[in-house]
């Protein structure tokens, strides 16, 4: 398999826009910034829930003498390290973006429990075990070698309860490995839960990122119009926020007609992992 170049990843990532959009690809097509915000929170839901459903991450507002560890891997602007300050003791939050860490210690800043590290993820060490590592679209930015070196790591660095939870755009088929500007690798599932497996992990639990699959929805159609259409007509703005405004209104069923009638549509879906170290 195709390899991506870890020079062009740095590089497109110290340059993409600080904000909730940005680092979720969702810049250019239009949307406004509450397509981010509706999305970031819709996936705390699914995260809540996950950890809720296993017994590992204890509820601080009812143990307060419960020290929790979370590590927040590829922080980006902050949105999660901030969201995990409030259920865990300590947030380590790595970050290896200069403008990305900008913005997370900006927004981390008046959180005592925070910890903003400007690190590569493969070389950060936490100090303590960690009950959850929470990776939120990095491992695809990384070839299979290094995730399994990241893996292999975090199982050495959990606590005996500790956890790791993945969220990472899928493909239905085979793999498929970007490179250039935008270097990047679209995984399949299997081999996703090949590189968990050779990595010492047992995937617990796989739950589709609905929200994901919603806004991805409107970037792939949204494509298909900056496609057909000239660049001066194209009205994004106008364009981007009716189309957001339509999925948020006909969802679930808009994503559920694809799938009623087979068609492969959008064709980037999305998927959180949740992992535990097999013992």
């Amino acid at each position: 398999m195709a390899e991506i170049d870890p020079a062009a990843v740095n590089e497109y990532f110290n340059n993409v826009q600080p904000s909730i959009m940005g680092p979720y690809m969702m810049d250019g097509f239009g949307f406004p910034n509450t397509a981010g915000e509706y999305r970031f929170k819709e996936e705390l839901k699914i995260v809540d829930r996950l950890l809720a459903e296993r017994d590992h991450v204890h509820d601080l507002s009812t143990n307060p003498q419960t020290k929790t560890v979370a590590l927040d891997l590829g922080s980006g602007v902050g949105f999660w390290a901030e969201a995990f300050a409030e259920r865990f003791s300590q947030v380590e939050a790595v970050e290896g973006s200069a403008s990305l860490f900008e913005e997370l210690q900006a927004r981390c800043t008046s959180l005592d429990n925070v910890r903003a590290h400007y690190a590569n993820v493969l070389d950060f060490q936490p100090e303590s075990p960690f009950d959850l590592a929470f990776s939120g679209g990095l491992l695809m930015y990384l070839n299979d070698q290094d995730v399994t070196s990241l893996l292999q790591k975090l199982k050495t660095q959990a606590s005996p309860s500790g956890v790791v939870l993945c969220r990472e755009s899928t493909v239905r088929g085979e793999s498929v490995t970007k490179q250039g500007e935008y270097s990047v690798i679209y995984r399949s599932l299997e081999h996703y839960q090949q590189l968990f497996e050779d990595s010492g992990f047992v995937v617990r639990t796989i739950q589709p990122n609905d929200p994901y699959i919603l806004m991805q929805t409107g970037c792939e159609l949204i494509k298909k119009w900056k496609q057909r259409i000239p660049e001066r007509a194209q009205m994004l703005p106008l364009i981007g926020r009716a189309t957001y405004l339509s999925l948020r209104l006909t969802n679930p069923w808009v994503t559920k007609i694809p799938r009623a009638l087979k068609v492969d549509f959008p064709v980037l879906e999305n998927h959180f992992f949740l992992l535990e170290p097999s013992r």
